[in-house]
C-alpha cells in the first residue's frame, strides 16, 4: 500500500514539475495562451523566393515551373556540367 501511494505522490511531482517547468516556448506566449507569432525571414536563395510567392499566391504553378526552368538554363550556359573523358586502354 505504501509504494503505491509513493508511485502515485512521484508521478504528481514529475507531472506538476512538466507542466510548470519554464519551456523556451511558453515565455513568448501572451496571458491569453496564443502562440507566438512566427517571424518571417527573407529566403536565402532565388529558388526561395520563387517557392514563397507560390506559396503566398502570387504566381502560379505554372509560372514557378517556367521561372525554375530559366534559372536551370541559366546555370547551365554559366557552369556546363564537364564530361570526363573516357580512358580506355
Amino acid at each position: 500500500m505504501m509504494m503505491i501511494v509513493l508511485v502515485a505522490l512521484l508521478a504528481l511531482v514529475v507531472a506538476l514539475g512538466l507542466a510548470f517547468w519554464p519551456w523556451p516556448g511558453r515565455a513568448a506566449r501572451s496571458r491569453h495562451g496564443a502562440p507566438p507569432v512566427a517571424s518571417r525571414s527573407a529566403p536565402a536563395s532565388l529558388e526561395g523566393v520563387l517557392a514563397a510567392q507560390l506559396l503566398g499566391g502570387e504566381i502560379s504553378a505554372r509560372q514557378y515551373v517556367r521561372a525554375l526552368e530559366r534559372i536551370a538554363a541559366r546555370d547551365e550556359r554559366r557552369h556546363p556540367m564537364s564530361v570526363p573523358r573516357d580512358y580506355r586502354p
